[in-house]
């Protein structure tokens, strides 16, 4: 998969995508990764790309036409591949969202800066929007990075457990359950007896319990869109009734 990432800062990637998954993916070919900077594309001697808002107001914004030229020069008129906006005004980044954007075989990543881009931007040249939570950043480029890093772990052969994104948090709608590693008891704490048992039946349905225990206990909003078993909506309404009479007798 190809990804063009369009910043005004491009060093700020280098330090993540030449390490760990991200760096095994490029060198294998499975991600291809290009940092254009949009600056290049200006014609005046000060590579100016941000001027005031026509209406007044605080803060700078960001010029057309280096966005235009940068993308087009790049991709093509009109480009060959879905361009991507990173705004807080954008659709919320899902993981359902990172699934979809990782069926596409090319994609490309706008970072906006200061107040944002000119509107003609968003209405000609992006064809999305994402917006990876509600709080402003200085710019996108932090955006970019946690699409580029949530779409590339789900490109086939980047992880080495071909089923490991299928049980990572969000992936099936739930949090991920607890993980434990050696030594098997640190500081008196001892790793829970299933997890040692070595029966892989009962540790399947231990996992998917603390999986439901704590979706329910962190982020219950979630409980509504997961397909539940009747059995696990039983245990649901237990732990509410508990939860209910804990109050009650506090």
């Amino acid at each position: 998969m190809r990804f063009d990432i369009f910043t005004l800062f491009p060093e700020v990637f280098h330090p993540y995508i030449d390490v760990s998954i991200i760096a095994r993916a490029r060198e294998r070919g499975l991600a291809e990764i290009y940092l254009h900077n949009i600056r290049d594309w200006t014609t005046d001697k000060h590579h100016v790309v941000d001027d005031e808002p026509y209406g007044g107001g605080g803060g700078m914004v960001m010029k057309p036409e280096p966005i235009f030229k940068a993308v087009e020069g790049v991709l093509g008129s009109p480009p060959t591949c879905p361009v991507i906006l990173l705004t807080p005004q954008g659709r919320p980044f899902t993981q359902a969202v990172a699934r979809e954007l990782a069926q596409q075989p090319h994609l490309a990543l706008l970072c906006g800066r200061y107040e944002g881009v000119d509107e003609r931007v968003r209405q000609h040249l992006v064809t999305d929007e994402i917006s990876i939570g509600d709080y402003v950043l200085t710019g996108g480029e932090l955006a970019a990075m946690v699409v580029l890093d949530a779409v590339t772990r789900l490109l086939p052969g980047v992880l080495g457990d071909p089923d490991a994104p299928a049980k990572d948090s969000h992936a099936a709608g739930l949090l991920e359950h607890p993980h434990y590693t050696r030594p098997p008891v640190f500081r008196g704490w001892e790793v829970p007896e299933v997890l040692r048992s070595g029966d892989h039946g009962r540790i399947a349905r231990w996992r998917r319990e603390q999986s439901l225990r704590r979706t329910w206990e962190r982020r219950p909003d979630l409980l509504a869109k997961a397909e539940l078993t009747p059995e696990e909506q039983e245990l649901i309404a237990r732990w509410e009734a508990e939860r209910q009479r804990e109050a009650r007798e506090a």
